[in-house]
């Protein structure tokens, strides 16, 4: 452990986290789905080994959504501002992403591939020196 903490949460404050551990995997992700939940053409993430570590103050309502491998994604955002904060997987429930722009300090994101290039759009360039996997990073 470095001694690092990452603390974010939503836009009103109503949902906060905070965990020492550090991230497993650090991406952007061009798939449909966090296309058209975030508005834009990727969506960001820090994905924490352990659930149990991360440290969540607040009620998130709950969106699940089958993924391209069929499992459920299960997105959390706050119900009085509509942040999406962080999500989990039916079949990873230890993981816990959380969307880098919701940290306190988004310059704490250090992302390392981007994945779903497959789906990624001309008007949205990424970082060309990142490792890129048109689908899902292989297990």
């Amino acid at each position: 452990m470095s001694g690092k903490t990452y603390k974010g949460g939503c836009a009103c404050g109503a949902i906060r986290y905070d965990t020492s551990s550090e991230p497993i995997f650090e991406n952007h992700c061009q798939c449909r789905d966090c296309q058209k939940r975030s508005g834009t053409g990727h969506g960001s993430y820090l994905t924490f080994p352990q659930r149990a570590d991360v440290r969540i103050t607040g009620k998130a309502s709950l969106w699940s959504v089958a993924a391209d491998s069929g499992n459920d994604k299960i997105h959390a955002f706050c119900p009085t501002c509509g942040t999406p904060v962080y999500l989990t997987f039916a079949a990873m429930p230890d993981l816990i992403p959380v969307h880098a722009t919701s940290l306190d300090d988004p310059s704490q994101f250090n992302p390392q591939a981007l994945t779903y290039s497959i789906r990624g759009h001309v008007w949205d360039p990424i970082d060309p020196s990142l490792q890129k996997f048109e689908r899902m990073v292989p297990g």
